[in-house]
């Protein structure tokens, strides 16, 4: 069994965790898959593609999509509207050109050639119809060119296609100048939709109006775009790809580097500031690893690398991955996933990051299991959000990837259900139609032209011997519709890059476990942002356990049903089984007796502490089933806490030149002066404690005296640096976070505790500030010596009445948000990085600064230049706060 809590550890009666309770029972190794069972179904994938397939070819072709209930074909202006769903549609016999490349893995050559000579006779690509740009894109410019691609491998043997003279990729031209019109903007963003015939904003586009984009219809456009540029020697395209892609690149916000879901085409502003890996951005960070395995180009590979550490930083929660703001990137903006992020644990294994990829895909399988297909939406707690399945293929992309990396035979059984589930549930005489409902197994009258494209390649390279393809796969890049383009492509003739972007082509696919190198100038990159190399999985994962270890707890944290047995209590056991109510996190003995239970404390660097239960490393079979109910009882008292609030308190710079209108949102202390009962706050200059982390008797005690110590946050207990500053005069202190970049804005307070002895020794207030909070007030002191704060429960004015509660204060009816406080004992973490960011949701306290409402004029400020960083400190933060506001106004 394995048991997570992440805490700040302290008196539990006073704590607020952040817990995932994960149950597990154990399993037996998966056994390896025989030659003649991978046959069996490989053969039984080919077998389900022409079911498929011909019955399209029989009922809708060419129609571009079939409707495999009424066994005929989607034709757009003939059905009723499904809205966006039908951009797709371009009177272009979308699931033939986007089945091409299939025919051609799944050994179907004589069927492809038939293919690609119908697609020449009946296609048209000028037809008036308004069309999305990202769908044409990835399905029918990436299925030209992934056409073109087997065409000319195939011409090249020798054996088939020895007719063929570039007729698709003529065609890909065509449409990639069709498409190029909605390049048309200031910003280099395309427009969502064209008129294949007409373009846009033109009298009869029927199109143009519109201003805002998803980030990722913006940003899975390079890979075809480039590949067209070089297949064709015209640079237009790649131009125009790339230049999307940097103002993309440019409007992230800085500070979490994350992106939003939608933005403004001509402003870039962005609409929607939700940001995670799933529908609305997924490809978009795709196609930058993807671009720089497939181009070369080292610029790709730096900016994947730091939009991935900010993902696996606040997004990724393993096994789940939670859409964040990107302004408060510690904050979930929603309580559910949308099946799209199925994909990125394929994307990681590409990236060379196995752990948390099996970790989120066996969360993902166990959902399919519970539902027999990934919903489109599912909460955290795996129930269903959205009902909806319309066979999508991001599941199966990344089995084969974790299959490819891992060898793992497990991933061949899950490919095994996924082959058993799309027969039971969505097999229909005509073909596999889509699920309205997962939870009653109701169809939809649909077969995505994806399920073609994408389905059947992954399902069949997951099952297929060496021998079994026709051509070395590892000589070729995925597109986001699976399509193929080659790797020569990076030494192909194209536009000239800026000396930033240039490089040697790269040696080879990295999802292979294969080195990626390439040259670069130190001066012009950061090393740090780079990641060459691949993991070897052979060494990586010595233990054949290890992946099942993984995997076990997120199997039982889906499906809560296993049956636990009923233990007694052994004799002799000793000591009674420590209850979480008494649990010190600074007591020896009930630290070892966590270890009995199998739970181990881990610190990590915000400060909090992750619980962890391995019940295999019980002592016994009892000790284990105490640390689980232990475990329980932190669940508890987690959900007793989440009803309380926590108050802020205020660090008011009250001294020339602020004059109160720089107020700090401060937390409080379980200890000494209570602010909220004193009408006048404590008043007093500031004076940093030497030393400044207070942990021993101060050496300036002279200078404290009288005066309001500022103290650094680590090494000691809260209550002894109180004790310390108290012993040497001061009236007051204020801890300041270490955690460089820390902010009030993007992190929930949290109540400091005492040492667990009586504290009724600390008599002045003590608070504290976050790291950007603090450096405010560090700064002020560095500039003007002499500063002045008032620490009270709310901000004055200067009158010293207190002022009403701040309207600016934003709140938000989208967000769901629990009041609570958390608390923190012990200071002494160690420099870990944490396993993710978990976060409990707070109360909303408003911005770090507030400005005086008063209208009256404003004093006199200083001239003198040394006040320069502190108005820009001010003006930061005033831009952070339009930002925040702006943020809880949207409507996710």
């Amino acid at each position: 069994m394995w048991t997570v809590l992440w805490f700040r550890p302290a008196t539990m009666s006073a704590l607020l965790f952040s817990l995932l309770l994960l149950l597990s029972t154990l399993c037996r190794l998966g056994q390896s898959m025989s030659r003649e069972e991978k046959l069996k179904l490989r053969n039984q994938v080919v077998e389900m593609f022409d079911h498929a397939y011909s019955n399209y070819m029989d009922h809708a072709y060419p129609a571009d999509e079939l409707m495999p209930l009424t066994c005929r074909g989607r034709v757009r202006g003939l059905e009723p509207s499904r809205g966006d769903v039908d951009d797709a549609l371009g009177m272009f016999s979308l699931t033939l050109i986007d089945t091409l490349d299939t025919l051609v893995l799944l050994n179907k050559t004589a069927e492809f050639e038939a293919a690609v000579r119908r697609v020449l006779k009946d296609v048209r690509l000028d037809n008036d119809v308004v069309v999305s740009v990202f769908e044409t894109n990835i399905r029918v410019l990436g299925g030209l060119l992934g056409g073109h691609s087997m065409a000319v491998m195939l011409k090249d043997a020798g054996h088939y296609m020895q007719w063929y003279q570039d007729e698709l990729l003529h065609m890909a031209k065509d449409l990639g100048l069709r498409l190029l019109p909605a390049f048309n903007t200031s910003s280099g963003l395309p427009y969502p939709r064209v008129n294949l015939k007409h373009g846009v904003r033109g009298p009869e586009s029927r199109t143009g109006t519109e201003t805002d984009t998803c980030t990722a219809c913006a940003g899975t456009i390079i890979l075809e775009f480039a590949a067209l540029s070089r297949f064709t020697g015209d640079p237009v395209f790649e131009v125009h790809a790339r230049r999307a892609l940097n103002f993309l690149w440019e409007k992230r916000q800085r500070n979490s580097n994350l992106v939003g879901t939608t933005i403004n085409i001509h402003s870039g502003e962005w609409v929607r500031r939700d940001s995670g890996v799933g529908a609305g951005i997924d490809s978009y960070y795709e196609y930058l690893l993807k671009a720089y395995i497939l181009l070369g180009d080292d610029l790709f590979l730096q900016r994947f690398n730091i939009h991935y550490a900010s993902i696996m930083k606040y997004i990724s929660q393993p096994p789940l991955l939670l859409d964040v703001h990107i302004h408060k990137p510690l904050l979930p903006a929603r309580t559910w996933m949308d099946s799209l992020l199925a994909f990125f644990p394929g994307l990681q294994v590409l990236k060379g990051d196995i752990r948390p990829a099996i970790e989120t895909h066996e969360m993902l399988y166990q959902v399919t299991k519970k539902h027999n297909f990934l919903p489109e939406a599912f909460t955290t707690d795996f129930r269903v959000h959205w009902a909806q399945h319309p066979l999508r293929p991001e599941f199966a992309e990344s089995t084969y990837f974790l299959y490819k990396a891992t060898k793992d035979p497990y991933y061949l059984e899950v490919g095994r259900t996924v082959l058993d589930n799309l027969n039971r549930f969505a097999r229909v005489p005509c073909g596999f139609a889509a699920m309205k409902d997962v939870r009653t197994g109701s169809h939809e009258d649909r077969m995505d032209s994806f399920f073609l494209a994408e389905m059947f390649k992954y399902l069949f390279l997951l099952f297929a011997e060496e021998e079994d393809l026709p051509f070395n796969v590892e000589d070729y890049i995925f597109t986001t519709e699976a399509h193929l383009l080659p790797l020569s492509l990076s030494t192909a003739p194209h536009a000239p890059s800026p000396p930033v972007n240039s490089t040697v082509q790269a040696a080879s696919l990295p999802h292979l476990s294969a080195s990626v190198k390439s040259l670069w100038s130190e001066e012009e990159l950061d090393d740090s942002n780079f990641d060459w190399t691949c993991p070897n999985t052979r060494l990586l994962f010595p233990d054949p356990a290890f992946p099942r270890n993984l995997r076990d707890p997120i199997r039982s944290a889906v499906d809560k049903s296993c049956p636990r047995p009923a233990l007694h209590r052994e004799p002799g056991m000793g000591r009674p089984p420590l209850r979480a109510q008494d649990f010190r996190a600074n007591n020896p003995d009930h630290l070892e007796l966590l270890r009995r239970m199998g739970v181990s404390l881990i610190h990590l660097k915000d400060g909090r502490v992750q619980l962890v239960q391995h019940a295999t490393q019980a002592v016994s079979a009892v000790a284990a089933e105490d640390g689980m109910r232990f475990m329980q009882e932190m669940m508890e008292l987690s959900s007793q806490q989440q009803k309380e609030q926590l108050p802020p308190r205020a660090v008011q710079i009250i001294s020339h030149p602020f004059f109160g209108r720089v107020v700090l949102t401060a937390g409080p202390a379980q200890f000494g002066t209570d602010l909220s009962k004193s009408i006048t706050g404590v008043r007093g200059f500031v004076t940093v404690a030497e030393p400044y982390s207070g942990c021993a008797e101060l050496s300036n005690a002279a200078f404290v005296q009288g005066r309001i110590a500022l103290l650094q946050r680590g090494q000691c207990m809260f209550a002894e640096k109180a004790r310390h500053i108290m012993k040497a005069g001061a009236i007051g202190g204020i801890v300041i976070d270490d955690n460089e970049g820390s902010s009030s804005d993007t992190a929930p307070l949290f109540q400091m505790a005492g040492d667990g002895r009586n504290t009724d020794d600390v008599t002045l207030p003590l608070l504290f500030l976050f790291y950007k909070e603090g450096n405010i007030l560090l700064e002020a002191l560095k500039e003007y010596r002499e500063v002045e704060v008032l620490l009270s429960d709310k901000a004055r004015d200067r009158g010293g009445d207190a002022q009403e509660e701040d309207q600016t204060s934003p709140t938000s009816a989208t967000l769901d948000r629990s009041h609570g406080s958390t608390v923190e004992l012990d200071e002494s973490a160690p420099e870990l990085a944490p396993d993710n960011e978990e976060v409990t949701p707070e109360e909303d306290v408003g911005p770090a600064i507030k400005s005086n409402p008063e209208p009256e004029e404003e004093p006199a400020v200083d001239k003198d230049s040394s006040s320069k960083s502190v108005k820009a400190m001010m003006a930061d933060w005033q831009e952070d706060l339009e930002a925040f506001q702006q943020m809880e106004k949207d409507e996710l």
